[in-house]
C-alpha cells in the first residue's frame, strides 16, 4: 500500500502558520495535484511529506506507517525536483543510476533497472550523452529516470515543468500521466498552473494561505467549486464576479454572483447590454472586456462573433454561482 495520511498537519514558520490544520488522504496509486498560487504553502507541504521540512503539528503516514521522525532517505518515497539537479560530468547513465549506486546496489541490477527507466522514458539513445547536450524536456526525463529505479511507493513532483517552454510542458504533462499509468503507484504533483492541475490530477487539491479550500475531481473543482477563491482560481479567463445590485436578477442582499466567460451568451432568460472596452482574439476564440458596475468582467466567445461598441449578454439562471459577499462560501 502507498497511501498518505496527513492528520491536523501544521507547520509554523516565525509565529505564522504556513500550513494550517491540513488532513488529507491520498489513495493508493492515487495522482494528486496540490495547487495554488505563490506562497500558498504547497511545496512546503510536499517537502514535509518528503521529510525535508519539520512539521509542528500532526501526523504523516506513508503506508500506514508513522514518518514524523523518519528520514528522508527511509520514507521509501523519490523527490523530483523544479531544477533538474543533474550532475553535469556524468552521463545519462551515470546520473540515473547515482542514487542506487549510493546504496551499494549490485552492478547487474542497476544497469536492469536503468535500461527499463530508459525504455519506459524513451532515453536510450542517450545513455552515453551528457547533460549539456540534451534538451529541457529530455533533462527531466532523465531526473524522472534517477526516481523511477528507486521504485519507490511515493513519487512526489515539485512544478517539474515549469522550467520548459510552453510546447514542452503539454508534451511532458502527457508524458507524466502515461507514466503513472505504467507506474501504478502514488503520485503527488505540485503546481502552480490550474491546466497541469486540471488535465493530470485525479483529484485536485486547491491550497490557499495555508488551508485546502477544496479537493476534488477536476471536474468537480470547475463545475462545484465550493468557494469563491476555488471558482476564481480555476478557469481561464477567470470566472466573472458581480455584486447582487449590479446584476438584473433578484438575490439575496450581501451576495456576489459568479459566471464564467463562456456562459455570458448562452441565450438565457436573463438578457441585458454591456458596452465593450477591448477586446482580444486568440485563434479559434475572442475575449470581450466590459464591466457590470464596478466589476471587471469578460466573455469567451467564437472568433467569427459580431462585436461591435456594445454586446447583449444572455445568460442562463443555471448557469450562475452564488457565493457570501463576507465569507465567500458557495451558497
Amino acid at each position: 500500500m502507498s497511501n498518505v495520511i496527513l492528520k491536523n498537519v501544521t507547520k509554523i514558520y516565525d509565529k505564522k502558520k504556513v500550513i494550517d490544520n491540513v488532513d488529507l488522504t491520498i489513495n493508493d496509486k492515487e495522482f494528486i495535484v496540490l495547487v495554488g498560487a505563490s506562497g500558498c504553502g504547497k511545496s512546503t507541504l510536499l517537502r514535509m511529506i518528503a521529510g525535508l521540512e519539520d512539521i509542528t503539528e500532526g501526523e504523516i503516514f506513508i503506508g500506514n506507517k508513522k514518518v514524523n521522525d523518519v528520514h528522508p532517505k527511509d520514507r521509501d518515497i523519490a523527490f523530483v525536483f523544479q531544477s533538474y539537479a543533474l550532475y553535469p560530468h556524468m552521463t545519462v547513465r551515470e546520473n540515473i543510476a547515482f542514487g542506487l549506486k549510493m546504496r551499494k546496489v549490485d552492478k547487474a541490477t542497476i544497469e536492469k533497472k536503468v535500461q527499463e527507466a530508459a525504455e519506459i522514458l524513451d532515453l536510450g539513445e542517450y545513455l552515453d550523452r551528457k547533460p549539456k547536450q540534451l534538451s529541457g524536456g529530455q533533462r527531466q526525463r532523465v531526473a524522472l529516470g534517477r526516481a523511477i529505479v528507486r521504485n519507490p511507493k511515493v513519487f512526489l513532483m515539485d512544478e517539474p515543468l515549469s522550467n520548459l517552454d510552453a510546447k514542452l510542458r503539454v508534451q511532458m504533462r502527457s508524458e507524466i500521466k502515461k507514466l503513472h499509468d505504467k507506474l501504478q503507484t502514488t503520485f503527488i504533483y505540485v503546481t502552480h498552473d490550474q491546466t497541469e492541475a486540471l488535465t493530470m490530477g485525479d483529484r485536485v487539491v486547491v491550497l490557499d494561505k495555508g488551508v485546502i479550500q477544496q479537493a476534488a475531481t477536476p471536474e468537480e473543482i470547475y463545475n462545484n467549486p465550493a468557494n469563491s477563491f476555488v471558482a476564481g482560481f480555476v478557469g481561464s479567463p477567470q470566472m466573472n464576479f458581480i455584486d447582487c445590485k449590479d446584476f438584473p436578477y433578484q438575490t439575496k442582499e450581501n451576495t456576489v454572483i459568479g459566471i464564467r466567460p463562456e456562459k455570458m451568451v448562452c441565450g438565457g432568460e436573463i438578457k441585458f447590454s454591456v458596452n465593450i472596452d477591448i477586446t482580444e482574439l486568440l485563434g479559434s476564440e475572442k475575449i470581450a472586456y466590459f464591466n457590470i458596475g464596478n466589476k471587471k468582467c469578460c466573455a469567451k466567445l467564437p472568433a467569427d462573433f459580431n462585436i461591435d461598441k456594445t454586446l447583449e449578454l444572455s445568460i442562463n439562471l443555471k448557469d450562475l454561482y452564488f457565493f457570501d459577499k463576507e465569507t465567500g462560501v458557495r451558497i
